[in-house]
């Protein structure tokens, strides 16, 4: 099929300062990618590359160029995806596959299911962002009244005995019955001193911690996972391991609780679903998570998510973040995430 590329850079801005574990986010640069063909006059797909930065293996100081050398090729190939060979540039390929998708399908319901019909909602956690002890109590308070019954809260950033008060305050509250809680660690916990750090947060009920520790500390890491009493999910762990056979070694070797998936890291929606067959191969669970895209992004993502079919509580409540944002028909509704049709 004869077809073109266009590439669309675009400067976002947080409408708050949005606190990580590589410090805080005021913008987000990410690259739109439209797909046309004369063959179909006046349809457009659009779908978003939008890199992690100091994160994403495919963060690059010539990303650019790369992510203009790539549309080429596939404009040379009819619009033809090579997942194999852009495994290492997840977050193109999943720019990419959402843009071609989007370009055939005509219309944002890139799947037909219930959720992309509008008759059920994806169940989410709410977030909260790092930041001081009163401004994260703030957020906590505004999501239970809001109804969320699972809470994910970033930690590492403050002192570890006021995170755990802060735990201990949704707690005095809400049962683990009636609200779920996460932690992410963003590896803040060093080898040292994590196991005894993660035997305090299970006293409080936790359903699960990411990442306690940094990245690429696999013998650690396998002992945590075999060892704590708190189940962990790989989040960073898995960034960079593109191959099968790497993917396959990785989860061999930690045994995790659980992975946790982003398209824009963990290589699309051909990675993803790669990532996700391996896992329940082991009885490893997992979830989708998005990864500070836009509504486009978002959007892809969580129809995606809905194919899957799986229960537990999504990371997709990132919708709002930006002042600047695309229109999209997606819709909060207490703890559920809903397209409108």
């Amino acid at each position: 099929m004869n077809c073109k590329i266009e590439i669309v850079p675009r400067l976002l801005h947080f409408k708050q300062p949005a606190g990580t574990s590589r410090g805080v986010y005021t913008t987000r640069k990410v690259w739109y990618v439209h797909f046309t063909s004369p063959e179909f006059p006046g349809r457009v797909g659009v779908g978003e590359c939008a890199p992690l930065p100091k994160l994403s293996c495919d963060d690059l100081p010539d990303y650019g160029k790369r992510l203009a050398d790539v549309c080429r090729w596939v404009e040379e190939q009819g619009g033809k995806l090579d997942g194999e060979a852009l495994r290492d540039y997840p977050s193109i390929l999943f720019g990419l596959e959402t843009a071609i998708r989007h370009f055939f399908e005509g219309t944002w319901a890139l799947w037909n299911t219930a959720f992309s019909r509008g008759e059920a909602g994806i169940p989410i956690n709410g977030l909260i962002w790092m930041g001081d002890f009163d401004k994260m109590l703030v957020q906590i308070e505004a999501k239970m009244k809001e109804g969320f019954r699972c809470i994910k809260l970033k930690i590492g950033a403050i002192n570890f005995e006021e995170e755990l008060a802060l735990l201990r305050h949704i707690r005095a509250h809400f049962s683990a019955g009636e609200v779920e809680l996460r932690v992410d660690a963003n590896g803040a916990f060093s080898p040292v001193d994590a196991m005894e750090k993660l035997k305090r947060l299970s006293e409080l009920d936790i359903h699960s911690i990411e990442q306690p520790i940094r990245a690429g500390q696999w013998e650690e890491m396998a002992r945590l996972t075999s060892e704590s009493p708190l189940p962990i999910a790989l989040d960073e762990e898995l960034i960079g391991c593109n191959t099968l056979e790497g993917k396959q070694r990785l989860l061999s070797a930690i045994r995790p609780q659980y992975i946790i998936l982003k398209p824009s890291l963990h290589g699309g929606f051909t990675g993803g679903e790669e990532w996700i067959a391996e896992a329940e191969k082991r009885n490893i669970g997992w979830w989708v998570t998005s990864a500070l895209e836009s509504n486009i992004g978002l959007n892809a993502i969580a129809q995606w998510c809905a194919t899957l079919n799986n229960p537990l509580p999504q990371g997709l409540g990132t919708g709002m973040l930006f002042t600047d944002n695309v229109d999209m028909p997606l819709e909060i509704r207490k703890d559920c995430l809903w397209f409108c049709k």
